[in-house]
């Protein structure tokens, strides 16, 4: 059980990391007013209200982060877990990469990809600079900033928000408890750099992790960063979240971290229908997410700020979208929501009675 000194250094670890996201953010939009005004994104106003609003959320978030450690859902250790050698040598390279960022931004162009990019692989909608970042997901060198990016995009709290999935993850599993812990599988799908497999191990230090993402750039971080964990190194395959190279009714529990956004309407009801098939009778789909303008209305500046600034083209739909609708007519039920500060987490369980249905 983690104890005062350690939650102290855990408090002063989130509150220095939103400080430098902060200002990195305040110093970035300052050059970029000065270097490249006509691609400065034209933002609403966020009244000193909703900021001192937004800081309880997070403190809330950072609560309920302890908290859960607290409880022994997952060990303190995850706390702290960030590569913070490797995001410093990275660091200046986010600072290079924002000439071609504004650049992209100003002239609009949103599907600046690499060369020798075979578009038939993926969906059109994943060949786009999502974010306006170089190269979309479909580099090494977008796969090598990532990380850092999204944590200075969340103040620091990314994988605090990426853990929020594990409670609802183990409460789903808990239907499988007469199973030895090695026969449990649980798929991350759209797993990236694995940052969320790496939460999942820790909480599942014994369970069959597999990943599965589009690109090949971010499975290769992917397992750089995995192969330091202790213990098994999860599966990583590369596919389609559409068309899941995998056999139905075959994993307990499925996590899906921030993918829904970045997708129409279409595929995210096809992976979630996806995820159905997958899920063995009585097993646990987690899914976490930007939040609604349905659960969270009063960040609705931050939400449509977040849309002007980065290049996200199925936003918009999305944070209007009725996810537990798509949960329904997939066929699942036992949904259950929670908002967790720019996060909002879904669970949803397949019924265990479509096992004696296919009995009979």
């Amino acid at each position: 059980m983690p104890d005062q000194l350690t939650r102290l250094a855990y408090r002063t670890l989130q509150q220095g990391k939103a400080l430098f996201g902060v200002t990195h953010k305040e110093v970035t939009n300052r050059l970029m007013a000065v270097l490249a005004p006509d691609g400065t994104p034209r933002t609403v106003p966020v009244p000193a209200e909703l900021v001192a609003r937004l800081q309880e959320s997070m403190d809330a978030l950072h609560a309920s982060d302890w908290q859960e450690a607290e409880e022994g859902l997952y060990p303190a250790s995850l706390l702290f877990d960030a590569p913070w050698l490797d995001w410093a040598g990275r660091y200046p390279l986010i600072w290079l990469d924002l000439p071609q960022i504004w650049n992209r931004r100003r002239s609009r162009r949103v599907r600046d990809l690499p060369d020798g990019v075979d578009p038939s692989v993926y969906p059109d909608y994943y060949l786009q600079n999502f974010h306006h970042q170089t190269d979309g997901y479909l580099s090494d060198h977008s796969a090598a900033l990532y990380d850092l990016q999204v944590e200075l995009l969340f103040n620091g709290s990314a994988d605090p928000m990426r853990r929020r999935v594990i409670r609802p993850l183990l409460d789903g599993l808990r239907g499988f408890a007469d199973r030895a812990p090695a026969g449990i599988r649980v798929l991350d799908v759209a797993t990236g750099t694995g940052r969320a497999l790496r939460q999942l191990r820790g909480a599942l230090p014994e369970a069959q992790l597999m990943g599965l993402d589009l690109s090949t750039a971010y499975l290769r971080q992917a397992n750089r960063w995995l192969a330091q964990v202790p213990g098994e190194l999860p599966q990583l395959v590369q596919g389609n979240a559409e068309c899941m190279p995998f056999a139905d009714s075959s994993v307990q529990g499925i996590t899906c971290v921030f993918l829904l956004h970045e997708m129409p309407g279409a595929a995210r009801q096809n992976v979630i229908a996806e995820c159905f098939r997958l899920l063995e009778p009585g097993g646990v789909l987690v899914l976490a997410d930007s939040i609604q303008l349905a659960d969270s209305p009063q960040f609705s500046a931050v939400m449509e700020n977040f849309r002007r600034v980065f290049h996200e083209p199925y936003y918009r739909d999305y944070i209007g979208d009725d996810i537990d609708g798509r949960l329904q007519v997939a066929g699942f039920d036992a949904i259950e929501a929670r908002t967790h500060f720019m996060t909002r987490v879904w669970s949803a369980r397949k019924p265990a009675h479509q096992q004696e249905s296919a009995a009979l």
